[in-house]
């Protein structure tokens, strides 16, 4: 039998408590970017990858267009669109200030 103490034998566990549920809507998430999706309407194909996989729904067609744009109050910055862009029509581009 070892001499050391289990470091979890008075761990309390508890549960964690949601007090009002929002969405990211309700939330407005962009201050959290360091990294901005900036694009080229020129190389777009208006294909919607960039919508299809955005996890908090920033990227929406220009209406009128054929190229995407992203609302700034909700893209966090995490690249998804760049990444799965077809044309790489989208660069990330770090925030100034």
């Amino acid at each position: 039998m070892s001499d050391t103490q289990d470091p979890y034998e008075n761990l309390k566990i508890t549960t964690g408590v949601v007090a009002e549920p929002n969405t990211s809507r309700a939330n407005k998430t962009g201050s959290w970017r360091e990294y901005k999706p900036v694009v080229d309407p020129d190389t777009c194909i208006n294909c919607g990858q960039c919508e299809t996989y955005c996890p908090d729904q920033a990227a929406k067609p220009v209406e009128g267009e054929d190229f995407y744009a992203f609302d700034m109050d909700y893209c966090k910055g995490c690249g998804i669109c760049a990444e799965v862009c077809p044309t790489d029509a989208i660069e990330m581009v770090r925030e100034e200030g």
